[in-house]
């Protein structure tokens, strides 16, 4: 969590991404990049492209001089102006440091509307290993004292244990670890027992943990109604893959998005290995 990487297109929504970024500066020294793709990158608009580049410089010169004295523990703040898709854009340049996570808004306007809104916004989670948290319209929490974590039965569920857990402990937040049960067979309710228990037992030894159950056959609503029933600020879940909320290039995660308030962190399963008992990512 040394370099944050963050989409804006200079909405105010697009300007929360950098507002959960600013957050983690408060904690620990942290490189914080804005970048602006351009709309305009063909020759025959080229004047226009001066033009756009030139509103985006001036832009984020505004930002930084704005946001910059707010920055904690010597953290930086600095801008990057390109061309190209914007997910492959965000994702390149997050992907050229390898503790970097990107922050970003669900909503925007101008450029980033079409890549936000509906189910393009998932084209920056899908294409990159990075985790990402992403943030609706409501406001950039003032900090973190809660999260909640949600557990399946699946292996890719627990790959966002250990990470989840460390921003517990940059903020000195206590863990909901929530076992989301959808089946009524015994085994399997005693099987997924098992991975909170696992789970609870690696969390609490970092930070204050909380282990709770939810039953039922949506998913999300549960996730969500949970999330606001204990007052949380973030909520962590597992991307892609093929069950539970593994499951976000799917309608699990879209309501989990979509019906989300609060900011919710995504991690992308990678390759795994077993170690001990836990199971970790892998290269």
């Amino acid at each position: 969590m040394r370099n944050f990487v963050v989409p804006v297109d200079f909405s105010a929504e697009s300007l929360n991404g950098l507002k959960m970024a600013m957050l983690f500066s408060q904690k620990e020294q942290v490189c914080i990049q804005m970048i602006y793709v351009l709309h305009k990158t063909s020759d025959s608009e080229k004047t226009a492209m001066e033009a756009e580049s030139q509103l985006a410089e001036n832009n984020f010169k505004n930002l930084v001089k704005e946001y910059a004295p707010q920055l904690g523990n010597d953290s930086t703040l600095d801008y990057v102006i390109t061309k190209g898709r914007i997910y492959n854009e965000v994702v390149h340049q997050a992907e050229l440091n390898p503790d970097s996570i990107i922050t970003a808004s669900t909503h925007g306007a101008s450029g980033f509307q079409e890549f936000f809104i509906g189910s393009n916004a998932f084209r920056i989670i899908s294409a990159t290993e990075r985790p990402v948290i992403t943030l609706r319209k409501s406001a950039c929490p003032v900090t973190i004292e809660r999260i909640v974590m949600p557990i399946d039965l699946s292996i890719d569920s627990r790959q966002k244990v250990p990470f989840t857990t460390e921003i517990a402990k940059l903020f000195g937040a206590e863990i909901h670890v929530v076992g989301v049960q959808t089946s009524r067979g015994l085994i399997s309710k005693r099987k997924l027992r098992s991975y909170v228990s696992q789970v609870s037992g690696f969390v609490e030894a970092s930070v204050p943990c909380i282990t709770n159950e939810v039953s039922g056959d949506n998913v999300a609503e549960m996730v969500v109604n949970y999330a606001n029933a204990v007052k949380a600020d973030m909520i962590s879940i597992t991307t892609e893959k093929s069950s539970g909320l593994s499951l976000i290039i799917g309608n699990t995660a879209h309501q989990i998005l979509n019906k989300a308030e609060i900011p919710v962190l995504c991690h992308t399963p990678r390759n795994i290995r077993k170690s001990g008992t836990f199971v970790t990512t892998g290269g």
